[in-house]
């Protein structure tokens, strides 16, 4: 009997560590099934934000040539560009075109341009994310009676994105405004030509949609 005990307890143990090893194995086989299962939604995610942001890409190509064919005029004259960059598709209006200077009322010649625009947004890209910036250059207020120019920018950033909703009827939820004063230039603004073109409204779409993923 006592050469036995040694022998049942080894079997014992075995067999315990045995069942152990195998619970840590279908624990393990567990786990991995689920990461694989994880992996699987997220690759699946990203590949239809992927595709979103492709169709996105396309409906931005398709809305530059529309602004192309519709803005040439104002083009032409130097006074307005169209661009596609990384943030998205960017209409940049020089300030002369929409507002005297140091104010903030929009010329009554420069609303059929943005009425141009306005209806690009509504056609082409009805629920992209549209962001209005205002830029100045770098001279100092001193008779206008605004505080800085960031108060002049944002406030003509302001006044476009007010005649987006009220005049064209777009959904505010999709603008955006901000105010950049002097401290994003394009140009030198050591130069009369720089500070022109770095007197500016930009209007960029966004590849992002309202309610989308934020591809």
């Amino acid at each position: 009997m006592n050469r036995l005990y040694p022998f049942s307890l080894l079997i014992l143990t075995f067999f315990l560590s045995s069942c152990a090893a195998e619970k840590e194995l279908e624990r393990v086989n567990r786990d991995q099934s689920r990461t694989i299962q994880n992996l699987k939604a997220e690759v699946s995610r990203l590949n239809q934000e992927l595709d979103q942001l492709m169709h996105s890409k396309e409906e931005l190509n398709r809305a530059k040539t529309d602004m192309e064919r519709k803005l040439q005029s104002e083009m032409d004259s130097g006074n307005l560009s169209v661009s596609m960059q990384e943030r998205g598709l960017v209409v940049t209006v020089l300030d002369r075109v929409l507002f005297d200077s140091g104010r903030a009322e929009l010329k009554e010649s420069s609303k059929s341009t943005l009425d141009k625009v306005a209806q690009i947004l509504q056609d082409r890209v009805k629920s992209h994310r549209v962001y209005v910036e205002g830029h100045t250059d770098n001279i100092p207020i001193r008779v206008s009676g605004w505080r800085s120019n960031w108060e002049l920018s944002t406030a003509r950033a302001t006044e476009v994105v007010h005649y987006f909703v009220e005049e064209n009827t777009l959904d505010p939820e999709r603008l955006a405004a901000t105010g950049y004063g002097e401290f994003h230039p394009l140009f030198d603004n050591n130069s009369s030509e720089g500070r022109l073109k770095n007197r500016r409204v930009e209007i960029v779409i966004s590849p992002k949609k309202l309610g989308g993923p934020s591809v």
